[in-house]
């Protein structure tokens, strides 16, 4: 029995004729170009559900500690010694050790023994990015230049102080008494910057708040107690008697950007900005745009 439409055709089982459309039963199919309706005549594909969130990565595994101590420091520090001597020795004439044992007295110690605490966290240890904490960051960038300049405000008045209470030849650097009265030309003069405010920082980071102080935290000292030793101990190797309490304010930014970030970058920062007022002066005075520093 059929069922009779709008235009009075039957439309059922028994019925040969198809309605306008073409279609028998169920929703015409849609016409080209319109929009498909979901199930009908083939349903819309549906989007994976969502994945559950992976578990978290596990932690790293802590680096295994390395295998050198203070005796690392004490090999560095021999060989700083032994350099200055030898560059003394081979260098120094009648007037002095002259421009170029100068520069060499000035730079060559400092480098080799950058480069012997270098050599032992690759022989002894995990290399210098794992053991010296070298790795850089964004954020040591702002914190060394941050801790840096609060440090020339710091060092600033304390140098005037100190210089007003010891006088001013007693407040006077090492290196700008070895300077006192050299005078060289402007490549010289840069050269001489460069070693204060850049290689300086470099190497003396590396070798105190780096091999030095990953010695102290292999004892099982935190990191403060790091920070403490180093700066009394880079105060007291510049071995300069006289100036070690305005040392030790100059140690104190620099060995705070070491602690507060647990990596180098930020000290040498530090301490290149603390170089820079002292670094310009000299170089200055060298060519003899200024008075002796």
């Amino acid at each position: 029995m059929g069922i009779p439409d709008g235009d009075g055709q039957t439309i059922g089982p028994g019925s040969q004729q198809l309605p306008p459309g073409g279609y028998r039963y169920g929703p015409p199919p849609p016409r080209p170009g319109a929009p498909v309706i979901h199930g009908w005549p083939h349903p819309l594909p549906v989007a994976p559900a969502p994945a559950s969130d992976p578990s978290p990565e596990p932690a790293p595994e802590p680096r295994p500690p390395h295998r050198w101590g203070l005796g690392a420091y004490l090999l560095v520090e021999v060989v700083f010694l032994g350099a200055s001597f030898l560059v003394s020795a081979l260098f120094a004439g009648p007037d002095g050790l002259g421009v170029p044992g100068i520069l060499l007295a000035l730079g060559a110690p400092t480098l080799l023994a950058a480069g012997t605490a270098l050599l032992v966290t690759r022989l002894r240890g995990n290399g210098p990015r794992l053991d010296l904490g070298l790795s850089v960051r964004a954020r040591d960038l702002g914190i060394g230049l941050a801790l840096g300049f609060g440090g020339l405000l710091l060092s600033i008045p304390a140098s005037l102080v100190y210089a007003a209470v010891v006088g001013p030849e007693q407040a006077t650097s090492t290196v700008g008494q070895i300077f006192d009265g050299v005078r060289v030309g402007w490549p010289i003069a840069v050269l001489v910057f460069l070693l204060v405010v850049v290689v300086a920082p470099i190497c003396e980071e590396i070798v105190y708040r780096g091999l030095l102080w990953g010695a102290v935290e292999k004892l099982g000292a935190n990191r403060w107690v790091a920070f403490l030793i180093t700066t009394l101990l880079f105060a007291m190797a510049h071995f300069e008697l006289t100036r070690t309490p305005l040392l030790l304010v100059v140690a104190l930014p620099i060995g705070l950007a070491r602690a507060i970030t647990g990596r180098l970058p930020a000290g040498v920062v530090a301490h290149a900005v603390n170089n820079l007022l002292p670094g310009l002066a000299l170089a200055l005075a060298l060519t003899g745009a200024l008075p002796a520093v």
